[in-house]
């Protein structure tokens, strides 16, 4: 069973509200978590498994 991220990657707010969303990193695999402000602010991100930075 693969662990669910419950906070989001960039602020580390809750993962509760409507229109987050979870994805795997582009690089690694790894799961990433974004809140619905991040994402609408274009806030980066940075994978805890291998560093990658994304928007």
């Amino acid at each position: 069973m693969v662990n669910k991220v419950i906070n989001c990657t960039s602020c580390g707010v809750n993962l509760e509200e409507r229109g987050f969303a979870r994805f795997p990193c582009p690089v690694c695999g790894a799961e990433i978590g974004r809140c619905v402000s991040c994402r609408q602010q274009s806030n980066p991100y940075t994978c805890q498994k291998c560093g990658f930075v994304g928007p």
